[in-house]
């Protein structure tokens, strides 16, 4: 049995015309291949990547290819906010207000990530150190059965 409520139905609610319609109809389609394009992109870099074994080599490479995913994807997170989400309907600044917090966090992980990835590639050897005494400390403390950690040598000294 068929629920029956009495509202009307929302296809005759949206009081559109069919020019309206047509051009509605007219910018989803205009998005789609914009994403379909963007994405046959994707494909064809990392097929490429692939087949010339760029994947398996060099670092800068490798980074390169890191980017240029990251970049397309956001320039596909742009379409979908600013079409599906009706963002790009709005007024500058209310765009601006919702996309200006999400940009500075996007940019404070960029700066976390490279200060992070340079100091762990000029401090390497300080910090396997500390990881195997951390890691023996963990192991002693299993097997002594000891609750709580406590630090049985002190961290090497390098230079």
């Amino acid at each position: 049995m068929e629920f029956h409520d009495d509202y009307p139905q929302y296809e005759l609610m949206a009081h559109h015309s069919e020019e309206e319609g047509k051009v509605a109809r007219r910018k989803l389609w205009n998005v789609f291949w914009i994403m379909l394009g963007i994405t046959l992109v994707e494909l064809l870099i990392g097929s490429y990547a692939l087949k010339m074994g760029l994947l398996d080599g060099e670092r800068h490479s490798t980074a390169l290819l890191k980017v240029i995913f990251v970049g397309l994807t956001i320039l596909k997170a742009f379409y979908i906010v600013f079409s599906f989400m009706h963002l790009g309907g709005e007024k500058k600044s209310l765009r601006y207000s919702i996309l200006a917090p999400y940009i500075m966090f996007i940019l404070y992980l960029v700066f976390i990530s490279i200060t992070e990835a340079n100091y762990c590639r000029i401090h390497k050897e300080k910090m396997d150190d500390l990881i195997v005494i951390q890691k023996e400390n963990l192991n002693k403390a299993a097997l002594s059965g000891k609750t709580e950690e406590e630090p049985t040598e002190a961290a090497p000294e390098t230079k």
